[in-house]
């Protein structure tokens, strides 16, 4: 097993854990819901699945940059090689929605760049994960109590994107965030092709789509930060689908001074 493999490992246990904890609270009536500085809701699921999260990878010895922890300066950040990246749950709103599209994204980035990724919907107990070295992402069902039916990467598990179709695209638009660019957006394509269908989906969940070919195109003309897309970036990229800023038309960077990332389009 080489070392990004034992990361993985770690990563998908990390991430299985979390959603155990998070259904927890899910179950209950009362979800702790509270407001951060950014107005953005706050539940006890949340902190639960990351300090959970940060108990596995602390182990590995490498930083961690997460939502829901005080995150070092640039300064600091700047001289890291590896980092992981986490959202300890992805989808808050869909959470308290009790839709349950929320997701648990945990990322390996080097220099920048995501080395691998998984994500689970810890609701229908659903696990995509991706080491890119080996170019191959996976989509597994867990049972009832979150445990592994089956092997880990096994090929009946590989997930594909789509090849493009001329007369039909399916783009993803946000449950919560669509709005005027991207409704522009999904305008101009109507004008290429004989049928746009807009396949909605929440959180990290978005990236997916894509991955396993139930999408063609993720546009995402709205905020979002670093832990909301490094897991699925890393997922989309194993697959050979691109994640690029709609701006510059080059690939999303992680670790920046700002965690905020540009708008993109994952295809």
């Amino acid at each position: 097993m080489t070392d990004i493999s034992k990361k993985l490992d770690i990563a998908i246990k990390a991430s299985i854990e979390a959603g155990k904890v998070i259904m927890e609270v899910y179950d209950n009536v009362d979800f702790g819901t509270r407001q951060k500085d950014d107005q953005s809701p706050l539940t006890d699921a949340d902190l639960a699945a990351n300090e959970v999260i940060i108990s596995f990878l602390i182990g590995t010895e490498l930083p961690i940059i997460s939502e829901e922890n005080k995150n070092k300066d640039f300064a600091e950040r700047r001289k890291w090689e590896y980092c992981w990246i986490v959202d300890p749950l992805d989808g808050t709103k869909e959470f308290i929605k009790r839709n349950g599209e929320f997701t648990v994204n945990i990322a390996l980035c080097k220099n920048g760049i995501p080395v691998l990724g998984v994500i689970y919907v810890p609701a229908s107990r659903e696990m995509f994960y991706a080491s890119v070295e080996d170019g191959a992402a996976y989509k597994s069902k867990l049972d009832a109590h979150h445990n592994l039916t089956g092997k880990l990467f096994d090929s009946k598990d590989l997930i594909n994107p789509t090849k493009s179709d001329k007369k039909k695209l399916r783009v993803v638009g946000s449950r919560s965030h669509m709005n005027q660019d991207t409704l522009d957006f999904i305008s101009n394509k109507e004008k290429l092709y004989e049928e746009v269908e807009i396949v909605s989906k929440g959180s990290s969940l978005k990236f997916c789509l894509v991955a396993e070919g139930k999408a063609d195109i993720y546009p995402r003309f709205a905020p979002t930060m670093e832990w909301d897309t490094a897991a699925g970036h890393a997922i989309c990229k194993a697959v050979g689908l691109k994640i690029t800023a709609k701006d510059t038309g080059e690939n999303l960077s992680y670790n920046k001074e700002n965690l905020l990332n540009p708008y993109f389009e994952v295809s």
